[in-house]
């Protein structure tokens, strides 16, 4: 992985580590960070667009909602990288979950220490694990909810990801 490519810079700037609260977006780290296991981020960055075409600009409802025939449609798309059937499979999970807590982002809330996103006061990169106590049980709930490919190591980087843990290092601009 190279952390000088532009898109990386990009992703780490505007996005990386800032709090979401909106299910869709969500919804759309789920699928692209379940996608990521066993491949480079930037693999998946670089097919992000492709990812949006292919899951209805990464609305849960209509991902629920697709067919054999979507997914043999899709195994033609090169636009993604197949996991195609567990995207469906996580679509309907979601939902089951939004319906349950009222929203996706209630449900994660409901594994952090009071409910609110954890900063880490990080220096070097080495300090950054890759799993917590949080992703453990969040990703051993979420397997027991029928999710696919989003190991306590998938889970953290979508915690990462999605602000509800800050690893941004000490120093970085940022950083909270």
């Amino acid at each position: 992985a190279n952390p000088q490519n532009p898109l990386y810079i990009r992703y780490h700037d505007e996005e990386w580590g800032r709090q979401v609260t909106s299910d869709q977006v969500l919804f759309e780290f789920l699928l692209l960070e379940s996608a990521q296991a066993g491949l480079s981020w930037i693999t998946i960055l670089r097919k992000r667009e492709g990812y949006k075409k292919a899951f209805h600009h990464f609305d849960a409802v209509k991902v629920a909602q697709m067919t054999a025939e979507d997914v043999e449609r899709l195994m033609k798309f090169d636009g993604i990288v197949l996991k195609i059937a567990g995207a469906i499979n996580n679509a309907k999970c979601f939902l089951a979950v939004q319906k349950e807590f009222g929203s996706f982002y209630q449900y994660i809330v409901s594994f952090l220490p009071g409910g609110r996103p954890i900063v880490n006061r990080f220096t070097v990169l080495s300090e950054i694990p890759a799993s917590s106590p949080e992703s453990d049980a969040l990703s051993k709930d979420m397997k027991k909810r029928g999710f696919k490919f989003f190991g306590s190591t998938i889970c953290y980087a979508f915690l990462q990801a999605t602000g509800f843990v800050d690893d941004h290092l000490e120093g970085c601009f940022c950083k909270k």
